[in-house]
């Protein structure tokens, strides 16, 4: 007797457990493109698998939880593509308030303690991202790169 049904069934099976096992999401374990200069082992890494790393030391007013930051910048998927950006021509800063989870869990917890005129690069693994749904042109399960500048706290 032939039993396809149960084979398929374990078939289905393996492959939604190694999907949910995949570590695709790590930072530590995809290719990062040459052009986007990725060396984690010069970045901090917070517990939550968030990496760092200031490039530039701003001065001024301390981003912190509570405080109206306005910000630029340019996201990445680790192959180099541009996803977003808000130095797009026509384009102004883009305002949020920082640790009100009105931005993906990455922002709000990579944010803290910038100074204005700073600017850091956040690695994101994609639980702090957009986890496993992605976000248009977000794939599921993305590592995302993130150059941001602080421009004002408030």
């Amino acid at each position: 007797m032939n039993r396809p049904l149960p084979l398929l069934s374990l078939c289905l099976l393996l492959s939604l457990s190694s999907a949910c096992g995949s570590d695709s999401g790590d930072p530590t374990k995809v290719t990062y493109a040459a052009a986007l200069g990725v060396d984690l082992t010069a970045m901090n890494r917070g517990e939550s698998g968030l990496y760092t790393l200031d490039q530039e030391v701003g001065t001024g007013a301390e981003a912190t939880n509570g405080r109206l930051l306005e910000v630029h910048y340019s996201g990445w998927l680790p192959d180099g593509t541009l996803f977003d950006t808000s130095r797009r021509t026509g384009r102004t800063a883009f305002s949020f308030t920082l640790g009100q989870g009105r931005v993906i869990q990455g922002w709000d917890e990579g944010l803290v303690g910038m100074r204005v005129g700073g600017k850091r690069r956040l690695i994101l693994p994609s639980e702090l991202g957009y986890g496993s749904t992605g976000s248009g042109a977000i794939p599921p399960d993305s590592v995302l790169v993130f150059d941001v500048e602080l421009l004002s706290a408030r």
